[in-house]
């Protein structure tokens, strides 16, 4: 399995994320929203749309984090990840991105902008291969990595899953 994972890295050129997991940009749109016409206060202009591969395995976990733009998962290859939200209101839901339709699992996936999200690949020894596209555009000044204690403060209900996908 490490050996196709490493293949997968080194021919889709990926490099390692901040909240874990590996990525590239694929693509960027050219046109640009400017800050002014955008409802989330972002600090400057944010292009139309961004889009990522992003590949995870089972020995790592993507962190708790957030953007403001939402966020849709398509599913590519590998094992299903689990994707874990929290709501700005604190209501909690668990989502399996994968194509095995039959068992529960979808191929696509939007996080809304604001929730706070992780995910993991349950299966041992596995890895998922999926893309992730943000609209408006991602931009790393959006980007909030959560805090564990500031996290489980904001929603104690929440601890079991905060302190299993956060670092600190």
């Amino acid at each position: 399995m490490k050996e196709e994972i490493d293949s997968i890295i080194q021919e889709l050129n990926l490099v390692p994320h901040p909240e874990g997991g590996y990525f590239r940009e694929t693509y960027r749109s050219s046109d640009s929203i400017p800050s002014h016409l955008l409802e989330n206060q972002n600090q400057g202009d944010r292009n139309v749309c961004t889009c990522i591969y992003f590949l995870l395995t089972s020995s790592s976990f993507s962190a708790f984090h957030r953007i403001q733009q939402d966020e849709i998962w398509h599913f590519y290859k590998g094992a299903a990840i689990e994707l874990h939200q929290i709501s700005p209101s604190g209501h909690y839901s668990k989502n399996s991105i994968g194509n095995n339709i039959a068992e529960g699992e979808t191929p696509q996936l939007v996080v809304p902008g604001g929730n706070w999200f992780a995910a993991a690949v349950p299966k041992p020894d596995s890895y998922a291969l999926v893309g992730c596209t943000v609209a408006p555009g991602f931009d790393f000044q959006d980007f909030i990595l959560a805090r564990r204690n500031v996290l489980i403060t904001e929603f104690p209900e929440h601890t079991e899953v905060i302190r299993k996908y956060t670092r600190e």
